[in-house]
Order: structure tokens, then sequence, then C-alpha cells
């Protein structure tokens, strides 16, 4: 799989912080791009690089992909929300990772759809603030997927 820096939302973003809605990393300007995906179908992956935690009990988080008018996308709800992902709920400190890093949090085909000019993703944290975290975002053209294999005699 390729990626593309003009394509990429955040790259091991941090998202500790407060309850509430936030913009993750930067935005993509369609105006300047034009033809998103060229005719192909195009996938918006979204991958905690760093382990999703708060420091008591679980919280929740729930991304989405979002088109805006102006480039610092709204995070009161009145941005065109185009996918959302399940509402996740963290780990804390003694539990097995539920958003453990290197997992694929979001792999979706993007809608044929009325696309504001500015693309971007929000992370929306529940009532936990979260201590730790990190996400990498991006739009690529084909899913990315990895399968170890034994090794070849």
């Amino acid at each position: 799989m390729l990626t593309d820096l003009r394509n990429t939302f955040a790259q091991e973003q941090s998202v500790a912080g407060s309850p509430g809605t936030a913009l993750v990393g930067d935005v993509i300007d369609l105006e300047q791009v034009r033809d998103l995906g060229n005719g192909q179908p195009v996938w918006l992956v979204v991958q905690a690089t760093a382990e999703l935690v708060t420091a008591g009990d679980p919280g929740t988080v729930q991304l989405a992909l979002v088109s805006d008018a102006q480039a610092a996308i709204a995070t009161d709800g009145s941005a065109t929300v185009h996918l959302e992902s399940p509402t996740w709920t963290t780990g804390d400190a003694g539990e097995q990772p539920a958003l453990a890093a290197g997992k694929a949090l979001m792999v979706a085909s993007l809608p044929i759809d009325d696309y504001e000019r500015f693309l971007g993703v929000l992370a929306t944290v529940g009532d936990e603030a979260l201590v730790g975290g990190a996400v990498s975002a991006w739009l690529a053209l084909d899913v990315p997927h990895w399968l170890a294999l034994p090794e070849s005699t």
C-alpha cells in the first residue's frame, strides 16, 4: 500500500486529552485535490500508533470523517459527517488494551457524497480523559492488509 503525504490527516498524532470532540491532525483541501480517487474507490484508514488509555475508569472514543466549509472544522456537530466508527471502550492500566498500538481502528470506503471543501477526522472522547494514545490517519486507494506466513522451506 502506498501512502501520500497530501492525503494524510495525521502521523502518530496524540489524541490524549479531555472529554469532548477535537480535530485529529490536519485537513485535506478538496478544492486542491479536485478528483478524489480519480474514479477509483478511496479508503479511509485510521490506525492506533500508541495504545489509547485512561488514567482510571475505562472511557470511550469515536472517530468520524467529516467535511466543512472552513479549514478549522467545527467540533460542535455542525460539520457534515460522512463516516462514523463504532464507539470503542478504552482500557485502563490494569486491563488488556482494547485500542492497542498497531490496531486498525477504522478502514472504510468513502461514500460517494457531497463533500464540503475541507475534509478531516474528528475524535470524540467520552467521560474519561485519555492520558495516552496516538493515531495515524490517511486516505488510500487500496485496502491495507498484511498476512504473516510461515517461512517456506
